[in-house]
């Protein structure tokens, strides 16, 4: 059976019960899942083989004042046994699909440097527009 990759919407919720433990950083909280698919800014493409989800790419589109439009690429992840068979992909050209619908002029992320994340994003023809990645955090 072919994985399916489409954008998850409310009606969809259910199929966040069944995600392999490698495609979030942990279990899924059925609150957060509510508000996020509530969120009109928020989004989320879905990789499902028959009814266990095993990828996703979300975002986040941004409203500037200065500016148009633009998707941010929060989270990529893809369950190992799947990886390498083109799913991330897919995912990535799921979102952009869905954000130029939506009216987004570019979309972005933010990557570690390492050879396995500059050959995926290399493999998609995006262009590195930057030398390093710091995160600065602070716990409310």
């Amino acid at each position: 059976m072919a994985v399916s990759v489409f954008i998850a919407r409310k009606i969809d919720a259910g199929l966040f019960s069944q995600v392999h433990e490698d495609v979030f950083d942990g279990p899924v909280d059925p609150y957060l899942l509510d508000r996020f698919l509530a969120a009109d800014h928020l989004h989320i493409a879905v990789a499902v083989d028959r009814d266990q989800m095993v990828g996703m790419c979300s975002g986040v589109i941004y409203h500037h004042p200065d500016k148009p439009d633009s998707w941010w690429i929060n989270e990529l992840g893809v369950a190992g046994p799947w990886q390498r068979q083109g799913i991330g992909t897919r995912l990535v050209m799921t979102c952009m699909d869905h954000a130029r619908r939506l009216g987004c002029t570019d979309i972005w992320v933010v990557a570690d440097p390492d050879d396995t994340a500059e050959a995926f994003w290399q493999s998609l023809r995006w262009t590195r527009t930057g030398d390093r990645l710091a995160m600065f955090s602070c716990a409310l």
